[in-house]
C-alpha cells in the first residue's frame, strides 16, 4: 500500500468515527507528528554553515568512514 492509499484509508476511517474523545486522541498523535520546530541561528551559526558548505564544495572534507580508519590507524599505532 502506498502512502496516498494508506492516507486515503485512514481519511475515510476517521470520518466514520463519533467518538469524540478517540479523535481527540487522535488529534493529539498527529499534531505531535506534524509540529515543525522552528530554529533561529544566530548570525555567527548562519556564517559558519555557509563557510562550510563552500569548503565541501571544494572538497575540503573527510568521509566519515576514511575518518574512522584512519583514527582506528592511529589508535593501533600508540
Amino acid at each position: 500500500m502506498t502512502t496516498i492509499e494508506l492516507k486515503k484509508v485512514l481519511i475515510h476511517r476517521i470520518t466514520e468515527i463519533n467518538d469524540i474523545p478517540f479523535l481527540k486522541a487522535l488529534k493529539t498523535i498527529l499534531e505531535s507528528k506534524t509540529e515543525t520546530e522552528v530554529i533561529s541561528l544566530t548570525i555567527e551559526q548562519r556564517n559558519e554553515i555557509i563557510e562550510s558548505k563552500k569548503e565541501i564544495d571544494q572538497g575540503l572534507y573527510i568521509e566519515h568512514e576514511l575518518l574512522d580508519k584512519k583514527v582506528s590507524t592511529w589508535l593501533s599505532a600508540r
